[in-house]
């Protein structure tokens, strides 16, 4: 219940912040005076603030978002050797890749897993779940840290946002662009005045429709962007660890992230045909062929 209300929270604020900078940008409608035509400038400002406030709000709240998602906590004062061990090896790697030390939070789960997030470089967080240490052998858990590290050197969370942002800016705008021939063509005469049902109905649709045709191209470069991270977690442990580490997953499969936090994990689904197109994750055999290959 406290999930589902700091979803309504979260997007009734993105609402009233994207009305005011609306309002200020002088776009209250992006409808004419004739309530037929479109402005297509007011429009695509319209759906540029619309489109992109969801992900930025989203990136801006994603430390607390994802630690409460998981229930991870995160390590301030090192308990015992493993976790010193832990946070001195992101620093470590941090040091090595160039940015800020991260924040390392420990959560129980036993599936091996870790992700990244964060909007900063110099204030990401690094989260990895107790499977994973469990599970993997010290060299291949520094190959996972660094495949982490890697995402935050390269800016990954930042960029996934913006691709998201401008994906939904033009989902909206072309939805209502297309709806609006929809409507004038089969639902209105040509002396009705302003946007009918068919508008809202075809908008509706359109967006469900466009929004998973453009989902794809953002889901492809969330691949691209694990076949990086794996190659900067090769580099800062190792090839060999880091290949060790993925077959380790292969081996060990387990529940996945919950949400929208499986995209910044190590590991995602595995599927085949064209339900790839949809998967944030190549699949392991895939990144494992790539590292044997470089």
């Amino acid at each position: 219940m406290k999930r589902v209300f700091l979803f309504l929270v979260t997007n009734l604020a993105v609402l009233i912040v994207a009305s005011v900078v609306l309002r200020l940008l002088g776009v209250e409608g992006y409808f004419t005076q004739r309530g037929v035509d479109v402005d297509l400038r007011s429009l695509l400002i319209f759906c540029a603030v619309f489109g992109m406030a969801g992900s930025l709000v989203s990136l801006l709240l994603s430390k607390p978002l994802a630690m409460r998602a998981v229930g991870a906590h995160v390590i301030k004062e090192p308990q015992g050797q493993t976790e010193q061990w832990l946070v001195e090896t992101v620093r470590q790697q941090a040091q090595a890749a160039g940015i800020g030390m991260p924040d390392v939070a420990l959560y129980q789960d036993p599936t091996p897993n870790a992700f990244a997030t964060g909007a900063r470089k110099d204030k990401a967080l690094v989260a990895v779940s107790t499977g994973l240490l469990q599970r993997m052998k010290p060299d291949e858990v520094q190959a996972v840290l660094g495949h982490e590290v890697s995402h935050v050197a390269n800016g990954d969370m930042v960029t996934l946002a913006l691709i998201q942002g401008v994906v939904n800016t033009f989902v909206m705008f072309l939805a209502r662009i297309v709806g609006g021939f929809v409507d004038r063509a089969l639902f209105r005469s040509e002396d009705d005045r302003g946007p009918g049902i068919g508008y809202f109905v075809s908008v509706l649709v359109l967006e469900i429709l466009f929004g998973i045709l453009a989902s794809t191209i953002v889901m492809w470069f969330s691949r691209q962007r694990e076949f990086r991270a794996d190659a900067g977690g090769a580099r800062l442990a190792g090839r060999e660890s880091m290949i060790g580490a993925l077959q380790r997953l292969a081996a060990a499969p387990g529940e996945p992230l919950p949400g929208q936090l499986q995209a910044f994990g190590i590991s995602g689904g595995q599927v085949s045909g064209w339900r790839r197109l949809f998967l944030s994750h190549p699949p392991l055999e895939e990144r494992i062929a790539r590292l044997r290959s470089a």
